[in-house]
């Protein structure tokens, strides 16, 4: 376990997304000095060389530890890497129980697996294609919905996911806010309370509030809907030599 006080910061590469969140929010609960770098995904600023170094699937987040394993610096690319690499190395928010760390680690691919692609295939066709494909924006939606019944009864009698509050919590949360935005509505939620109670005590949180606002400014300067551009750049990646 280390002691933050003493940590040099985690460079942390950045754009305000769910996947970026979870990031922003452990640092802020663990209490790590951290730099922000931030990566423009609008611009293209995932591809810069020196950024695949560290991220090769041209995708954020990612960090750099100065003080990393044997006090040499690491760099990490994947949020679900990222989150337990932190929370191994603060000793927090990740059991050393075996039985309770499986627990974690399987609401946390689940996240990975589950809620992350399908909220944002999701939001991608409800928002942001240029075409109108219902099939999609229904399929999509009504699997975030069941995803979102899952963890509904997960959450009886829990106040967290897995146990304590966890980053399993931590991954889930960012996606699980926007549900407005993945084709849920206000009836859909009223059907899922445990799931609700859980989306407002973890939103309570001053960390995670703390975590999210983090470059919320740069978030709303993304207007894909309408820029042609960044959609471009977003939407149309192929394979890059």
């Amino acid at each position: 376990m280390s002691d933050p006080a003493s940590q040099r910061p985690i460079e942390l590469y950045y754009w305000p997304t769910p996947n970026g969140w979870k990031i922003s929010i452990l640092l802020e609960e663990a209490g790590l000095p951290y730099e922000t770098r931030y990566v423009n995904i609008g611009a293209g600023e995932q591809f810069a060389e020196d950024f695949l170094k560290i991220a090769p699937n041209n995708r954020m987040p990612a960090i750099i530890d100065p003080d990393g394993p044997g006090g040499q610096p690491i760099s990490v690319f994947e949020s679900g890497a990222i989150l337990q690499y932190l929370a191994r190395k603060v000793g927090r928010f990740y059991p050393a129980d075996e039985r309770a760390r499986v627990e974690v680690d399987e609401w946390l691919f689940w996240q990975m697996g589950g809620v992350g692609p399908m909220a944002g295939q999701a939001h991608h066709f409800l928002q942001y294609a240029p075409e109108e494909v219902p099939y999609a924006k229904r399929r999509y939606a009504d699997e975030v919905n069941r995803l979102y019944g899952v963890l509904n009864k997960r959450l009886e009698g829990r106040d967290y996911v897995a146990g304590e509050y966890s980053i399993a919590d931590m991954a889930i949360w960012p996606w699980a806010q926007g549900w407005a935005r993945q084709g849920q509505s206000e009836e859909d939620l009223a059907a899922i309370p445990h799931f609700s109670a859980w989306l407002e005590r973890v939103g309570a949180r001053e960390a995670v509030r703390r975590g999210k606002a983090l470059g919320e400014e740069k978030r709303q300067n993304l207007s894909l809907k309408d820029d042609k551009a960044q959609q471009a750049i977003l939407f149309g990646q192929r394979a890059r030599k």
